[in-house]
């Protein structure tokens, strides 16, 4: 499987995808909004897009749907229940995205960001994680827009934190350096992103950082619902809070705050 992850440079700092199986060069699209660079890269190095796949319904991800569909005839691939135009194949929890001869992903149901949300797992030696807008490196979606927080809690800590911690990340946008001065912000004691916040605050987006599960656990806040600091944080900005917290209730004021940071 080879992963080639196309920056687009737009305002939203989207991240596009193409997944390629390189027996077959067949590639799968995901989130494909810049068409151009999609297209442009694919006939570059002689790979065949024949599948699209929407991680969500919102525009910044299904934009470049149509130009991609009528320049390759590629199949159209979503969240059964999304509302996006021209599905030609809805996606339950378990069900498996083959490309070409040697790659195959399964879908996850991962709400939160939108109730129909599609994460795709890689079935290889080390697993990619291909997670749209619900998990961002050190961050986690927003829940504006037809999602609900409560979902994004239940898909944190029931399905991400259980996949192996080896899981490559691989998110629909770049915000990593805003979303570790948010870590920051909540655990100043965290050293890790410290030094990772050096690292990547001028990365090169052609060439940016791809986490693993595990490094997000150690610099994601919405991971770190059991630390002490970010818990003594919480009850210095909200003094109501009981003396003890549950780590829903710790998710939810941090998704809360960071709403508004």
């Amino acid at each position: 499987m080879h992963v080639e992850q196309i920056w687009t440079g737009n305002a939203y700092r989207n991240f596009n995808y193409l997944i390629v199986c390189e027996d077959s060069g067949e590639a799968l699209a995901v989130d494909p909004l810049d068409h151009e660079k999609c297209l442009s890269v694919s006939k570059r190095n002689g790979w065949q897009i024949t599948q699209i796949l929407n991680t969500h319904e919102h525009f910044d991800h299904t934009g470049g749907n149509e130009a991609v569909i009528k320049a390759t005839n590629a199949k159209l691939l979503a969240h059964s229940n999304a509302r996006i135009d021209g599905i030609d194949r809805g996606l339950g929890v378990g069900d498996v995205v083959k490309i070409g001869t040697t790659v195959e992903l399964e879908a996850l149901d991962t709400p939160g960001h939108t109730m129909s949300h599609i994460c795709l797992l890689s079935h290889t030696e080390q697993p990619a994680l291909f997670c749209g807008d619900t998990l961002f490196n050190a961050g986690a979606g927003n829940c504006h827009n037809g999602g609900h927080p409560e979902e994004m809690y239940d898909t944190f800590v029931n399905q991400l934190a259980n996949l192996p911690n080896s899981t490559l990340i691989y998110p629909g946008h770049d915000y990593i350096a805003n979303n570790l001065e948010f870590t920051l912000d909540r655990e100043p004691d965290n050293v890790r992103a410290l030094k990772l916040l050096d690292s990547v605050k001028d990365q090169d987006t052609s060439k940016p950082l791809v986490s693993t599960l595990g490094l997000e656990k150690e610099i994601n806040t919405f991971f770190r619902l059991h630390s002490e600091t970010v818990k003594e944080m919480l009850r210095q900005r909200f003094p109501n809070l009981p003396a003890k917290l549950t780590g829903k209730e710790v998710f939810l004021k941090l998704r809360e705050l960071r709403n508004s940071w």
